[in-house]
């Protein structure tokens, strides 16, 4: 008797497209993007390109090719080497067919605006990137950009000003970053299918916060055995309820899974 699940290889992209759509409702959806170990590690030597396989990278790029921002850490896009959020022909082509940009907004969250300038991730970005940080940060990027990046330390925040909208995600002069603003911020601009690429903080706080809809979760069949992390870390008050939606098995017998809150 064969129990496993049906194959990703099995689907055309439009099949896989209509599993991911199913139960969205219509207005802003947070969907989560993470890949874990069998004994729960979220990485493998520091990064996630060893885990998930070429199905896991296959509906990774259709999550994306859906979404109307990117939304990612500053720590994930240093530690897994982003570059800029271009996509491919396909699911430009696919885009255009759908009403579409042809590509998503990339939207990264920092509190400290420790970002370099001169990335990739900036300079050679098809669609203006969202800095999300503290209103004390962004105030301080906004007079730097003011005075020409006179004075200690603004000169950086000056030039990220000059490639990137940073926009102000917290009460005034707090230097936290607030993950509901983050989100409203997001939806006011028009950006309301939300995918989420990490890293484990901010997931902990959006947790924190009940703002996850949709958890897709990669599980990869080996044991890490080591010091890796949890796809989350932090402190939520209450568990947070999730239900099954599909659960697909992909190529290296990884298994993707999605669940929706149970709300």
């Amino acid at each position: 008797m064969n129990v496993l699940p049906p194959s990703v290889a099995d689907l055309s992209d439009d099949d896989l497209l209509a599993l991911y759509a199913a139960d969205v409702p219509p207005g802003a959806w947070l969907r989560v993007n993470f890949v874990t170990t069998l004994d729960g590690s979220a990485s493998a030597a520091g990064t996630t390109a060893s885990l998930g396989g070429a199905d896991d990278l296959r509906v990774f790029d259709l999550l994306r090719r859906v979404a109307d921002v990117v939304l990612v850490a500053a720590g994930t896009v240093r530690d897994e080497g982003y570059g800029p959020m271009v996509l491919h022909d396909d699911d430009v082509a696919w885009r255009r067919a759908h009403g579409k940009p042809d590509h998503p907004v990339f939207a990264i969250v920092s509190g400290s605006l420790s970002l370099d300038p001169g990335s990739r991730v900036f300079t050679e970005a098809p669609v203006r990137p969202l800095v999300l940080t503290s209103a004390a940060a962004a105030g301080a990027a906004a007079a730097a950009a003011a005075s020409g990046g006179a004075g200690s330390g603004s000169g950086s925040a000056s030039a990220l000003a000059a490639v990137a909208d940073v926009v102000a995600c917290s009460s005034d002069d707090d230097d936290s970053v607030d993950m509901l603003r983050i989100r409203d911020a997001l939806v006011s601009r028009g950006l309301e299918t939300i995918h989420c690429e990490g890293g484990p903080s901010f997931l902990g706080a959006l947790i924190a916060a009940d703002l996850v809809d949709e958890l897709t979760l990669t599980i990869d069949p080996s044991l890490e055995g080591g010091t890796g992390p949890r796809i989350t870390r932090g402190s939520s008050p209450d568990l947070r309820r999730m239900r099954p939606a599909h659960v697909l098995r992909g190529d290296g017998d990884v298994l993707l899974t999605r669940y929706i809150r149970a709300r």
